[in-house]
């Protein structure tokens, strides 16, 4: 007998109910996830992904309506359980990890109860239920698991509180695992590590995944087939590996070009974008959802809704699935002509010997860089590097400790800078909503910053907010609204404009597109790009995602632990020779196509930053450490493979 579907969606159609009506977000869905079978689900931010996770799990909020059609997990229809084979059910049969788990986690009570309560409710007395707490989270590949076990979550990273909630997911050994965006926001490094993981432990159990993200290349590495949503309706859908080398359906053809692949760099052009936005939930007339911005839609198109054609293993609700590769490119063929920096003059923006000590947490140490007009620095490294903190002793929000120097143009800067310093170095945030005043008007917004540092008259004010929203492709229609009525691009969008209103010389971009869309992402790179060929503007660019780093990015340094590991130009930096930290980072990157040179692993957590290793402090993870020199002694930063370039590290440049 063959055994049942872990997850069977059959032509669900649900409704959110919004000021007395439904509002429609998922259409007729269908798809199947076998026993054992990973499955991808793909989108821009809108589309319904989580929203289906949600249904899968009979978790909608109060709102949320089924208007048609079946769910059921292991055969069994979620919506026509009882409340009490419900709860039994969600206890055996599925789990879900969220993509925050500082959220998920209970903030006040420790680690090990939390897993640990898991198994008291299968029936285990408390000792032996504690047990197989510490059990699970090992089999995490925690070090000291029992330790682990005694903290409260604010004490662990990201990455550790990510593997205590998946190993409370599959405390009770589900069939089914839903993994909702569970790697956004970590460290490359992190994510390797916790995909390892759920590979391990799906291929152990026989758990059958869901895994939903905007991070195609984690897809690509996890899941054995993928389904493509766009406004709550599947538009292709089959083997992953077929389906990213040879899409079937305009939508996702224009999601793999807007990524940053192969190396392209901003000097060979525009990436590629999706023109246009989603539909709001809700909206959409007759005919093909995606009509309206896509490059190859006819009448035909606008009029009649494509059917789910089969292609012989093969999904795709196009009318012309053999011309989706023809997709006109939407970006134009070039940049502005890129600035070339010259490096050979003096640097606008210099810090030498800059260290910060938080009470006995050592955050930076020594770091000295440059940064030239119209010249992007990459800043990269794992979390508790010491990025962010560069970041805000440049900015002056912090003071550096004692004969630490930044200094623009030549001169150092104190902590009290003037108007006229200040609005040389401006910063991009990485969340827009925490940056921007939800009660503000993006008029007023980005007009307060022209008056601020621009010191812009009032006669003279309307024209340069237009001139300065429109450079940023904002259009005129949203200067009325609040950044609540936006999307994360436009927010982000805005955010860059106001960064820009007193035409800064220097702009910090602190993760500006870490929790985007590779849509979202592909057009924030390109404005970022385009500013600074006409305005000459030098970046500060610090990102985990190292595809991202590697198009903008002129220069790159590796923080480790406050240290700076490596620094060089782009290019050089990434086809090495490498610092051992380095090759771990680049190898750890997921990539689209599949191809990796193997994966350089690190042993261990990060060291704490208030008891740091002696020597080379990379020395406790480093799998190419020499012996007891780097326990002892500090390396020296010494050249590379080329001028500019600089590796911290005892192992000689020919040897990396």
């Amino acid at each position: 007998m063959t055994p049942a579907p872990a997850l069977a969606i059959e032509d669900l159609d649900l409704a959110y109910r919004v000021r007395g009506r439904d509002v429609s977000v998922l259409h007729r869905l269908s798809l199947r996830i076998g026993p054992g079978e990973s499955y991808g689900l793909v989108g821009e931010s809108g589309s319904g992904k989580s929203t289906v996770a949600l249904a899968a799990v009979r978790y909608l909020p109060p709102n949320g309506r089924v208007l048609g059609g079946r769910v059921l997990v292991a055969g069994r229809d979620l919506y026509g359980l009882a409340p009490e084979a419900l709860r039994r059910l969600r206890a055996t049969e599925v789990s879900m990890v969220y993509q925050d788990p500082g959220r998920a986690l209970n903030p006040s009570i420790r680690v090990g109860e939390q897993v640990a309560e898991i198994f008291r409710l299968q029936g285990l007395p408390p000792a032996r239920a504690r047990d197989r707490a510490v059990e699970m989270l090992a089999r995490m590949r925690i070090a000291d698991p029992a330790s682990v076990a005694d903290r409260y979550p604010h004490l662990l990273s990201g990455g550790m509180q990510q593997r205590v909630a998946i190993a409370m997911a599959l405390s009770t050994d589900p069939r089914l695992l839903i993994l909702d965006e569970p790697t956004t926001g970590l460290d490359v490094t992190v994510e390797a590590e916790i995909l390892e993981l759920i590979a391990q432990v799906r291929a152990e159990l026989g758990t059958a995944l869901l895994l939903i993200s905007h991070n195609l290349a984690v897809v690509a590495g996890v899941c054995d087939r993928v389904g493509v949503l766009y406004a709550g309706s599947l538009v292709e859908e089959g083997p992953t590996r077929e389906v990213f080398d040879t899409p079937r359906h305009p939508y996702t053809v224009g999601l793999m070009r807007c990524l940053p692949q192969g190396g392209r760099r901003k000097d060979h052009g525009r990436l590629d974008v999706i023109p246009g936005f989603p539909p709001a939930p809700g909206e959409g007339a007759g005919g093909c959802v995606f009509a309206p911005r896509c490059g190859l839609a006819t009448d035909r198109c606008r009029a009649e809704a494509p059917p789910l054609h089969d292609l012989g293993g093969r999904l795709s609700r196009c009318h012309y699935p053999d011309l989706a590769a023809s997709l006109p490119r939407a970006a134009a063929d070039g940049l502005p002509a890129s600035v070339v920096p010259d490096r050979s003059g003096p640097p606008i923006l210099e810090a030498r010997g800059l260290g910060k000590t938080f009470g006995r947490v050592r955050a930076l140490h020594d770091v000295s860089l440059a940064l030239h007009a119209g010249e992007t620095l990459g800043l990269v490294g794992e979390s508790g590097s010491g990025k962010t903190t560069l970041a805000r002793l440049l900015l002056g929000l912090v003071a550096p400790d004692p004969g630490g120097v930044v200094a623009l143009d030549g001169r150092a800067l104190a902590m009290a800078r003037r108007p006229d310093q200040r609005k040389a170095l401006q910063i991009v945030f990485q969340n827009p909503d925490s940056a921007l005043n939800p009660a503000h008007s993006v008029r007023r917004l980005v007009g307060r910053a022209l008056v601020r540092l621009a010191r812009v008259r009032k006669p003279d004010r309307a024209a340069r907010l237009l001139g300065l929203t429109r450079s940023v492709q904002l259009a005129d229609r949203y200067l009325e609204l609040k950044p609540t009525q936006l999307s994360g691009g436009l927010k982000q969008r805005v955010a860059i404009a106001r960064a820009f209103a007193g035409e800064p010389r220097i702009v910090v971009c602190d993760e500006p597109t870490s929790a985007l869309d590779v849509s979202v992402q592909a057009s924030v790179l390109n404005l970022l790009a385009e500013l600074q060929a006409r305005r000459g503007t030098a970046y500060l660019f610090i990102s985990h995602d190292l595809g991202t780093v590697r198009y903008l990015a002129d220069r790159i340094a590796v923080l480790y632990l406050g240290r700076l590991m490596e620094i060089g130009p782009s290019e050089r930096v990434f086809s090495g020779p490498h610092h051992p930290y380095t090759a771990s980072l680049l190898s750890a990157a997921p990539v689209l196509n599949g191809g990796s040179g193997g994966r350089v692993r690190l042993e261990g957590e990060i060291p704490s930053a208030i008891d740091l290793p002696g020597g080379c402090v990379f020395h406790t993870r480093c799998p190419r450490k020499l012996g007891p020199v780097c326990e002892r002694e500090e390396p020296a930063l010494h050249p590379g493979a080329e001028p500019g370039h600089e590796i911290w590290c005892h192992i000689p440049v020919g040897e990396l």
